[in-house]
């Protein structure tokens, strides 16, 4: 019998190494000691009923040779030991294989059940660990805030989260393509800029800046800068006025007109410079704020402004300028991250160690991070729990059945054969004590 049990389990463990099965993988080499360990125990327990079946041959042996009502009792306690064997033996044996090999109805289990063992241990783990309340109560039970909170307050744990943190980061910029970062980047900016319309803005800000006389920086700058180059440059100006005059006009004139058009300019400039009061400050400072008001109420000048920025966002260089932000971007952030001494890591860690303090001692944030977990956790297991019940069945459905019951059985075999062993001792026990109250009442 354990002959023939251990050939078919050799059969089978060389039809599963020599094919590669599925789902469950080969058997390691933990697995193969644990099947020596099933086939060890397994000789045990053939053992005992071996040893039952000697001890009732002798027993009714010595009983034909009027060895005394001892034997009687003995050939009993053996007798239901073999029989207490034979049917644990068949029991455990129907799980994994067909007993002998004979087509006995509802054996083999593990193998031509598989399938329907998957289903049920899906529908049992959805309904037992993936119920909304079951979530909930053991995600509140388990305190996540706390522990999350206390954890982080540790400067090491905050260090080691910065670290872990920066270099998933770093991993990320450089796995991401700057070609199409760079073109999302521009189409979102694009298009941003193409729906948000600029004028009214630009408006409002030009308002401000002439209220607050901002803008008078800048004239004053304009002013003295002309002026300047006015006095480094009046040989050209001058050439250049009196250039421009009639052919016909004597040279001496020309030059006179050139030298007091010159002359009339600088000292416009110059008194401009001089003068915050100058007229012409004042003609700037109402056209400014005509213009602002144009950009927030004119139709026409709000039209002219938008099809300038189209134009301006639809020239090549404008593009590139913009895709071009993404590099200075990811380098910074690849520094950043690689630095320990960077204001970004330094940041990064004080922030961690500040909400593990709150979260340590603030129980209404405490609240509102176990409240958002547990929301996340039981929207996870209600919207998917079809899926991660499917996943058990389905990977169950995947694997090779006598692979599995293979494996199962180098798990949990060893123990099984303790059942035969009790089997053949409590069976002996219970054959005696009926051979005795048989006896007893002279039945």
């Amino acid at each position: 019998m354990n002959q023939s049990t251990t050939g078919e389990t050799s059969a089978a463990g060389g039809a599963a190494r020599g094919a590669a099965p599925r789902g469950m993988g080969v058997f390691t080499a933990a697995d193969e000691e644990r099947q020596r360990g099933v086939r060890r125990m397994k000789a045990i327990a053939t053992g005992a009923l071996a040893v039952m079946a000697v001890v009732f041959g002798s027993a009714r042996w010595a009983g034909a040779s009027g060895a005394g009502e001892w034997a009687g009792y003995v050939a009993a306690a053996a007798e239901a030991g073999m029989v207490g064997a034979l049917a644990d033996w068949f029991a455990v044996t129907a799980l994994f294989r067909r007993p002998l090999g004979l087509p006995i109805p509802h054996t083999a289990i593990i193998p031509t059940k598989k399938d329907q063992l998957g289903r049920t241990l899906g529908d049992f783990v959805g309904e037992n660990f993936l119920a909304e309340e079951v979530v909930r109560v053991r995600l509140r039970a388990v305190g996540i805030a706390a522990r999350l909170g206390r954890w982080l307050a540790e400067p090491e744990h905050a260090d080691r989260v910065t670290a872990e943190s920066a270099t998933a980061l770093r991993g990320a910029l450089t796995v991401l393509r700057d070609a199409d970062v760079q073109a999302v980047v521009g189409e979102a900016i694009t298009r941003r800029a193409e729906v948000q319309e600029v004028a009214p803005g630009l408006g409002r800000m030009l308002e401000g800046i002439v209220a607050d006389g901002g803008h008078r920086r800048v004239v004053d700058l304009v002013c003295a800068h002309a002026c300047w180059w006015l006095e480094e440059h009046g040989d050209a100006v001058r050439e250049a006025v009196s250039g421009g005059a009639p052919g016909w006009t004597p040279r001496f004139v020309d030059r006179k007109v050139g030298e007091r058009v010159y002359r009339e300019l600088l000292r416009f400039l110059t008194e401009m410079r001089d003068a915050p009061e100058h007229p012409a400050r004042g003609a700037i400072d109402r056209f400014l704020t005509d213009f602002a008001g144009d950009l927030q109420h004119d139709s026409r000048a709000r039209e002219r402004v938008e099809g300038l920025k189209r134009d301006v966002l639809g020239r090549d260089e404008v593009q590139e300028l913009i895709a071009s932000a993404w590099a200075s971007v990811r380098a910074m952030l690849v520094s950043a991250a690689e630095d320990e001494r960077s204001e970004l890591r330094v940041r990064a860690r004080a922030s961690l160690l500040s909400l593990g303090r709150r979260m340590s001692e603030d129980d209404g944030l405490r609240g509102k991070v176990d409240a958002w977990v547990e929301g996340a956790a039981t929207h996870v297991v209600t919207t998917y729990r079809a899926e991660i019940t499917s996943l058990i069945t389905e990977t169950v459905a995947a694997w090779d059945a006598e692979h599995t019951s293979r494996k199962i059985e180098a798990h949990i075999g060893r123990d099984l054969q303790f059942i035969r062993i009790n089997g053949t001792v409590v069976g002996a026990l219970a054959g005696l004590a009926l051979h005795t109250v048989v006896h007893a009442f002279g039945v």
